[in-house]
């Protein structure tokens, strides 16, 4: 991707999990969560690239730009997925929480690259080791 003056590539592993831990994620939620973090995100300048999760937690592989406030987006994220599927499916959400809960407090986020760790550090480390030749610029004929 690339911005005025920036050209970035970052991107974020993020998982979720219920308030207790507890089952509450059926098929059909799964797909609803999907669609609504895809939603929230894309109002955010964000791509979600990939999702999937499992009865008791969600995890989002997201493309994410650089002037985003990191702890908004997610706080953001919890809460609006939130209240979509407490809306939707609070009948069911009703057999596990007597409160309006559905997500936990804490959350997990991580840095996933294209490139593994190793690969990056290797790259940085070479880095003016070896002197590279470059490729003359094309001219036009002179007329």
């Amino acid at each position: 991707m690339s911005a005025s003056h920036a050209v970035y590539s970052l991107r974020l592993h993020i998982v979720f999990v219920t308030k207790y831990r507890r089952k509450t994620l059926t098929s059909e939620l799964l797909a609803a969560l999907r669609e609504a973090f895809a939603e929230i995100l894309n109002d955010w300048r964000c791509t979600l690239i990939e999702f999937g999760g499992e009865a008791d937690h969600v995890h989002l592989l997201v493309g994410i730009h650089p002037a985003l406030n990191l702890s908004t987006l997610i706080n953001n994220l919890k809460s609006a997925s939130a209240r979509r599927m407490r809306n939707r499916f609070a009948d069911h959400l009703a057999k596990f929480y007597w409160k309006p809960y559905f997500w936990h407090r804490a959350y997990y986020v991580g840095s996933a690259g294209e490139a593994s760790l190793e690969t990056v550090k290797r790259y940085v480390e070479a880095q003016g080791t070896q002197e590279k030749p470059r490729k003359a610029a094309k001219r036009p004929p002179p007329a």
